[in-house]
């Protein structure tokens, strides 16, 4: 027999007034039990809350971080229809009927800078240098397709080489420094040469249409990596 029912009185009065006190230990209980199930309750939300916002944030974070790397990458390098040479006539442009063979030591150009002509057994790496180059190594590289782009240190700003890089391909091409010119940018392919005052000239994008590799150069298609680098190369 449970202990509530022990607790039993012959005087009625009595009887009920324990009868009354079970009922309200009962009633205790259930509202304890009630608000500890609340409080657990709670509990639960608020953790799963609190998982929500870490998870979003988190997820807010990946998405900042994956546009940043968007945002902030740095830009690729243009492409340009290599041997695309049409004769299409570029306004500036000047033309010349050189010859290509190999020599030893310095030559004397009639161009400055040299748009082809003799030139060293070795080309010039190409790529962008921060110094100025050896014509007889530039004029071979000039041999196999390359486009040469020099410009006065003097007369380029920063603003405006950053510029005259993001027109430049990755490959085939040529940029360096280069003393004496008598315009501030120079652009050289094989025969051909177009001087120009700005890096925002739109004839650069199509000097680079039309001779960049193009396959009326001596060499076209030879590579244009593997022999030398020069001073200053990035």
């Amino acid at each position: 027999m449970s202990s509530e029912n022990r607790r039993t009185s012959g005087n009625p009065a009595t009887q009920s007034q324990i009868n009354q006190t079970v009922k309200q230990q009962r009633e205790q209980k259930r509202q304890e039990k009630l608000a500890e199930y609340q409080r657990q309750l709670a509990k639960r939300r608020r953790s799963k809350l609190l998982w929500w916002v870490v998870g979003g944030t988190a997820g807010l974070a990946i998405i900042a971080l994956v546009a940043a790397s968007f945002i902030f990458a740095p830009q690729a390098a243009p492409t340009y229809p290599g041997a695309n040479a049409t004769g299409t006539e570029i306004d500036g442009v000047e033309t010349f009927d050189l010859p290509n063979n190999h020599v030893e030591g310095a030559v004397t150009y009639e161009q400055t800078p040299p748009a082809g002509g003799p030139h060293n057994a070795v080309w010039l790496n190409c790529g962008v240098y921060t110094e100025p180059q050896a014509n007889e190594n530039a004029v071979h590289s000039m041999e196999h397709g390359a486009v040469w782009v020099t410009y006065d240190a003097n007369a380029v700003s920063d603003e405006e080489l950053t510029t005259l890089k993001s027109k430049l391909p990755a490959t085939y091409m040529l940029l360096s420094p280069y003393e004496g010119l008598d315009s501030p940018i120079v652009l050289s392919a094989w025969d051909h040469q177009l001087k120009i005052d700005s890096a925002d000239d739109p004839r650069i994008e199509q000097f680079f249409t039309e001779y960049w590799r193009s396959q009326n150069a001596p060499e076209p298609n030879a590579v244009c990596s593997g022999a030398i680098d020069g001073p200053g190369k990035l």
